[in-house]
């Protein structure tokens, strides 16, 4: 049913660190490519930064050199660590994983619940 869950929201002052944490069922994270999309307040859901099957990431003009992508396929987890955080990185942050399915002859944008991050002092 579930099959992201993200988690590690919450509130932040500016320059401060989030770490970010996405548990996902079964082999999704080692057998997918997974990314980190968000959505500010009155703006359209954007992607942040992706991480494919075969490790290789890219990340969004907005958090290049302040974010980073990692799994851990052991703990099938995908992670978003964010430094110096600013006010413009406040959003609702989701999990994403791109799961071939058959029935679609195409991928299913597999999604979490999302997980707020307020950055302000």
């Amino acid at each position: 049913q579930v099959q992201l869950v993200e988690s590690g929201g919450g509130l932040v002052q500016p320059g401060g660190s989030l770490r970010l944490s996405c548990a996902a069922a079964g082999s999704i994270v080692s057998n997918n490519a997974m990314a980190w999309y968000r959505q500010a307040p009155g703006k359209q859901r954007e992607l942040v930064a992706a991480v494919t099957s075969g490790g290789s990431t890219k990340y969004a003009d907005s958090g290049k050199g302040r974010f980073t992508i990692s799994r851990n396929n052991a703990k099938n987890a995908v992670y978003l660590q964010m430094n110096i955080l600013k006010p413009e990185d406040t959003a609702v942050y989701y999990c994403n994983a791109a799961v071939w399915n058959s029935g679609l002859l195409g991928y299913l944008e597999v999604w979490g619940q999302g997980t707020l991050v307020t950055v302000s002092s």
